[in-house]
This record gives structure tokens, C-alpha cells and sequence, in this order.
């Protein structure tokens, strides 16, 4: 199968999160994406997560959700022999990534300016905490340090539980994606112009920018976004509601929808309420109007009340679970959830999800996460070396390969969040 990015090069130097989530993206559309690490460790998140045993050997799950059908090349770039060996990668590869804090590359010898020189085509894409530039350009950033100074923090909850972080990264999430789609376009002005870039960026820049709505409403009406729960603040009836079974969202943002909620609750009388009648007034009397919707709507399970109002032009859904959602028959149909060669013999299977689109073909299931050095030796062999200098190269640290056989390093316990 022939995918979009098939013939791109990756050299993915990233940590973590944010460039793992975007160069992971980049693999699945088809790009040969290779990740750079150091020798000691490779990447934080192959010691992240739910399993111990694999966080042992280098594996982490953490690490296995963004690093699916991508190679592994262990280099020092502290050292000149690394240096040397990554310099005749970048002379090949269409992209870097990477997520360090600003300048670490040009104090390595390997910015932009002196890459771009050896490959005028190349694309280069930093990814920080708050860009390239500025007074805070070389603070450290976790996502949840970017979620609380975004200003998302200070939305989500209620006025009782925010500022409240959100259950995943989202931060490092959408800047991986931000990334993905800013490295893509500028593939396609290298194609006609034969151009690299350099693309700058920011996690609070791409967090602050997916919050568009509340951020329009405070810099063209002044308002001040205040958290509010589970409630829309544009539109009412919209949020989540008591059922005789437990929590489900109805988002009747539409007029029609409003009066077809109303009378399938049995309360038509709510259509004339001069509280309720019109979109504006519900907006003020949503409290009001949602002790009505709740007290009609206990008397029917959620499940039962979900496919009546979506049956009827009314969006609605339950509230579930992640094990829930992921057994729907609409994810299991599709074919979101994948299932990866077996590593070991007699260990599970690796599960991971697909990218959230599809093509007109199925994506291929990619290879397994490379083990850090996978792919070193084949790697420097195929730039020239010659088994000599490998041999020398991997005795002396700067190159490394797969260790059989041994404990690798300390689980890391505290970390969650992704780091840029």
C-alpha cells in the first residue's frame, strides 16, 4: 500500500509526548520515521506506565502508544563521533523533530542553520513549552505546567473544582498534532520549491489556539470565561443530565431540537415557558430549566434515553467509560484498537490505537516499537561505516545498540505528563 508520506524521512529526536504523538502520526501516513536517542536510557516515556515489567525492559506502554512502526537509532550527540553519524542522517532525511528546550540543538552543533547547510531541503520542526523566543523561551514544561498557564486550567471544572487539569495531556497532545500539520504543509512546499523550513512550536501557543471560542468571547466581548462544568456556555439545554440509571449528555443546541427534547420527555408545556420559549432566555434560566429536564428525565434508564433522543434529531450520548467506549460496537467495527505482533512468547499481545481518520484503504499494522539501538548497526553501516569504526563507535558509547538480557534502569514513578 502506497501512503501519502511514503519516501519521507524522519529523524525523530523527540521525548515523550508531543513530538513522539507527531512523529507517530507521520509513521502511520507512511513516513520512514527514525527515532535518534541517546545511548543511556533512550526516550523517558520507555519507563512510563501501567506495566512494570515492560517499563523494565525499555518498553514502557507509555512508549508503545506513539512509537509503533518506527526505528531506533542510539546516538551520542555529545560526542563527535555521534555528532558525525547524526549529521550524515539529517544529509538524507527530509525532517528533524524535536522537542528539546530552545538552543540545545545549536549548542550541540546541530541547529537548523548548521543542518539546513549540509541539506538546504530539510524540514526542521522544534517543539517547547513556549517557543523559540521570549522571556520564558528557556523555562522548562511539563503539559500540565502549559494546561495551568493557558488559562485552561481555569475552564474546566466547575466554580466548586477548578482549576482542574484535564485526564490526559492535552496539551502535549494537540501540539504533537499542530506539529504533524505544520510539518506536512511544509513537505508540500518542498516538494514544488525544493525549500526547507524551520517551524517554531509553542505548547502554550497550540493549547491557547485550540481554545478559539472562549478565547474570541474575551478578546472581542470582553468576557472573562468562567469554568462551568459540564454545561455549553452557548447554547442551553446542553450538558450532562440526571437519568434513572446514571449521567447523559444532551446537547439541544438547535430550537428545533429543544422543542423535540420537550416533548419527548413529555413536558410540551416547557416549548411556552417565557423562561425557557426562546435560546437567549434558556441561556439565562439554565439552572431553572435543567432541575425541569432532570426531574423528567429520571424516569427512564440512560441507555433508553440515548436512543430515543438520537432516533429523534436530538444529540445525545452516555457518559462512559474508557474500557466502555473502547467495547462499543462502533470502535470495534472500525477496527480503532490494533493488535501488534507478539514480542515474547507467552506475553500479551501490545494493543494500540489508530490515528483518528482514515484513508480510502486500511492502514497496514505497523512493525512494534523499536527497542532502543535497534537499528543503529544497520543504520551506521548503510551511512558508510565500516564495521571497524561501529565496533569502535558502540565500545566507546557513542553508539548504542539493544542490551539482552538485563535490568535496565529504575522505574520512573512520579512523571505523567508528557514533556516538551
Amino acid at each position: 500500500m502506497s501512503l501519502p508520506l511514503t519516501g519521507i524521512r524522519v529523524l525523530d529526536l523527540s521525548n515523550v509526548l508531543a513530538g513522539p504523538f507527531c512523529g507517530y502520526h507521520l509513521a502511520r501516513l507512511g513516513a520512514e520515521v527514525i527515532k535518534v536517542e541517546n545511548p543511556n536510557g533512550g526516550d523517558l516515556a520507555r519507563r512510563l506506565g501501567g506495566d512494570p515489567q515492560r517499563a523494565e525492559r525499555l518498553q514502557g506502554l507509555s512508549f508503545v502508544a506513539v512509537n509503533a512502526g518506527k526505528q531506533s537509532v542510539a546516538l551520542d550527540l555529545k560526542s563527535q563521533a555521534g555528532k558525525d553519524a547524526f549529521l550524515r542522517l539529517a544529509s538524507e532525511a527530509d525532517v528533524v523533530l524535536e522537542n528539546f528546550r530552545p538552543k540545545v540543538m545549536e549548542r550541540l552543533g546541530l541547529g537548523f542553520d548548521i543542518l539546513s547547510k549540509c541539506n538546504p531541503r530539510l524540514v526542521y520542526c522544534a517543539i517547547s513549552g513556549f517557543g523559540q523566543n521570549g522571556p520564558w523561551s528557556a523555562r522548562p514544561a511539563y503539559d500540565q505546567i502549559v494546561q495551568g498557564l493557558s488559562g485552561a486550567m481555569s475552564v474546566t471544572g466547575d466554580a466548586a473544582s477548578a482549576p482542574l487539569r484535564t485526564g490526559f495531556p492535552i496539551s502535549d497532545t494537540i501540539s504533537g498534532l499542530t506539529a504533524a500539520f505544520a510539518i506536512a504543509a511544509a513537505l508540500v512546499e518542498q516538494r514544488h520549491t525544493g525549500r526547507g523550513r524551520f517551524i517554531d512550536v509553542s505548547l502554550l501557543e497550540a493549547t491557547i489556539a485550540a481554545m478559539g471560542w472562549v478565547v474570541s468571547n474575551h478578546l472581542n466581548a470582553g468576557v472573562e470565561p468562567q469554568p462551568m462544568g459540564n454545561e455549553n456556555f452557548t447554547a442551553a439545554p446542553s450538558g450532562t443530565f440526571r437519568t434513572a440509571t446514571g449521567p447523559l449528555n444532551i446537547a439541544a443546541n438547535e430550537q428545533k431540537q429543544y422543542r423535540t427534547l420537550c416533548d419527548l420527555i413529555g413536558r410540551s408545556d416547557l416549548k411556552t415557558d417565557p423562561r425557557f420559549a426562546k435560546r437567549e432566555a434558556r441561556k439565562l434560566n439554565r439552572t431553572s430549566l435543567n432541575e425541569e429536564l432532570n426531574a423528567a428525565l429520571g424516569s427512564r434508564p440512560a441507555e433508553e434515553w440515548e436512543g430515543l433522543l438520537n432516533a429523534s434529531g436530538v444529540p445525545a450520548g452516555c457518559v462512559l467509560t474508557v474500557p466502555q467506549i473502547l467495547q462499543q460496537p462502533q470502535l470495534l467495527g472500525r477496527n480503532f484498537v490494533e493488535t501488534l505482533p507478539t514480542e515474547q512468547a507467552g506475553e500479551s499481545p501490545l494493543r494500540i490505537t489508530r490515528p483518528g481518520f482514515r484513508l480510502d484503504e486500511e492502514f497496514p499494522v505497523p512493525s512494534l516499537p523499536p527497542s532502543l539501538g535497534a537499528d543503529t548497526e544497520r543504520w551506521l553501516a548503510r551511512l558508510g561505516y565500516a564495521d571497524r569504526e561501529i565496533e569502535q563507535m558502540i565500545s566507546s558509547g557513542a553508539a548504542g545498540t539493544p542490551r539482552q538480557g538485563e535490568v535496565h534502569f529504575p522505574l520512573v514513578r512520579a512523571a505523567t505528563d508528557g514533556a516538551a
